[in-house]
């Protein structure tokens, strides 16, 4: 099993590292937030383990970032923060696990040795729902059969609101996987591109399939 931890102290950090090395797992560290999200991006780690006070992004920043990029692995957030509602959100950002510090390495290890044994999720080369097929390998799209061409920010929009179907996607969390953290928040181009993808999937007499939540975001559904 492959590991990032991404911890700032570096007591902590190498402490972690060390105890998680002498299970025989490869293990790789780093100390700030912007570092870690990359290389969570880049290279297929099995799981992470996450402080949520870092210099660059922070913890938050960074579990949400992943996630919204598509990252499935499990997430444990190793933290001082205690208070309910910092796991709360931790946990609604896609923590898969929380343990505070101080904490006994046995209960990490055993933390770990759990993520660990749970079955990968295989993510489905083509996403269903109603009529409407993503391929994602060959990045087509079809409605009832009949092919819909699509721009490459349409099907990157399309795609994550698929991947998550059923859950409501803020404007932020789409503007971050299709356009990157740094885009402009305040532009409207999350709806812009909502738009188009209505007028070609959203079909006169078609079940309509993406749904606006008003004051959160956009859903695609039955």
């Amino acid at each position: 099993m492959k590991i990032l931890v991404i911890e700032d102290d570096p007591t902590v950090g190498q402490y972690v590292k060390r105890g998680l090395e002498e299970q025989r797992w490869g293990v790789d560290l780093v100390t700030d937030g912007e570092e870690g999200e990359r290389r969570a991006a880049a290279e297929p780690y099995d799981l992470v383990v996450l402080d949520l006070r870092l210099p660059g992004r922070s913890g938050m920043e960074v579990l949400h970032s992943i996630r919204a990029r598509g990252f499935e692995r499990p997430v444990l957030v190793l933290t001082a923060q205690d208070a309910v509602d910092a796991k709360v959100e931790a946990f609604r950002a896609g923590a898969d696990d929380y343990v505070t510090k101080p904490f006994a390495f046995e209960e990490l290890l055993a933390r770990v040795e759990a993520l660990s044994r749970r079955t990968p999720t295989m993510s489905a080369p083509v996403l269903k729902l109603a009529d409407l097929s993503v391929d994602k390998n060959t990045r087509t799209v079809t409605r009832g059969g009949e092919p819909i061409e699509l721009t490459p920010k349409e099907y990157t929009v399309l795609e994550y609101l698929m991947r998550h179907a059923g859950r409501v996607m803020s404007r932020t969390l789409i503007t971050e996987y299709a356009w990157g953290y740094h885009f402009d928040p305040g532009t409207n181009i999350v709806d812009v591109v909502i738009n188009h993808l209505r007028k070609k999937i959203d079909t006169a007499g078609a079940v309509k399939l993406i749904h606006t939540v008003r004051g959160v975001g956009y859903v695609v559904r039955t």
